[in-house]
């Protein structure tokens, strides 16, 4: 039964009418009774075959819209979406970006356990135009870092369509939007580390140019492990920076030590 199915005029308890049709027209994307591109019936009857009004009906349409189920084209009526990854998943990087600072270090676990298999996927059939496109990225990079001050943002943004192309190499579009969905977060984090921590932009150039060489051997086992080791020495500069921080706004203790007996 679909939650939230009327059943003898009984509704359950606790279910609002807009969830009654973001978990409808849900069902009926499962069921494939509404298909990628498909439009939605006319208004009138959708909500009459969800048993709900039409202004919660356009509540639902509208969450779902946001959410890059639905599409409302002017004139034209709603649409399904192409249901794309990228587009279904964007909306995890904004809950992303609304974390705090002290859950920095598990994004970036995540980050790291994903960018590690993709770039195991991505070694096995990497194609040379994304060979050649990464390694120029590289070199912008080194290019820019041998200036007396280097543009940190430019090379955080080099960085960053680097580890795109590993992602959309590894040909798993769910995979890959996960990853961009972190992107936000952990490009702040890096910002940071390459500005206040010395030599941390040519520690990562280092650990990019092992990793394209992985990559160009074709070498999955490699590749994992370069990733790994990459996305480690930022996890490790995170958790130190948690420390500190911690460190340095714990109370101090100003009690009287005990006097020994």
């Amino acid at each position: 039964m679909t939650p939230g199915k009327v059943v003898d005029g009984v509704r359950p308890a606790g279910i609002s009418q807009t969830d009654v049709v973001i978990e409808g027209i849900r069902q009926l994307i499962i069921d494939g009774e509404l298909r990628p591109g498909d439009r939605l019936p006319v208004e009138k009857d959708l909500a009459a075959a969800l048993g709900v009004s039409r202004n919660p009906l356009r509540e639902g349409v509208r969450a779902l819209s946001m959410m890059g189920v639905l599409e409302t084209r002017q004139g034209d009526g709603t649409y399904v979406t192409k249901l794309d990854p990228s587009m279904l998943l964007a909306p995890i990087g904004f809950v992303v970006d609304l974390q705090d600072r002290s859950g920095t270090h598990h994004l970036h676990a995540v980050r790291r356990v994903l960018e590690t298999e993709a770039a195991g996927l991505a070694a096995r059939q990497i194609a040379p135009t994304e060979l050649e496109a990464a390694a120029e990225l590289l070199r912008h990079n080194e290019t820019e870092l041998r200036l007396a001050e280097p543009n940190h943002e430019t090379v955080i943004e080099n960085d960053i369509a680097f580890h795109r192309i590993i992602a959309d190499a590894a040909d798993n579009p769910v995979l890959a939007a996960l990853i961009n969905a972190l992107g936000g977060r952990t490009m702040r984090d890096r910002l940071r580390r390459s500005i206040t921590q010395p030599g941390a932009d040519e520690t990562a150039h280092g650990e990019h140019l092992s990793i394209l060489a992985a990559l160009t051997a074709h070498d999955p086992d490699r590749a994992r492990i370069r990733m790994a080791t990459h996305l480690f020495t930022v996890e490790d500069y995170l958790l130190e920076t948690r420390r500190r921080t911690d460190d340095e706004t714990r109370p101090v203790d100003e009690s009287p030590a005990l006097e020994q007996s």
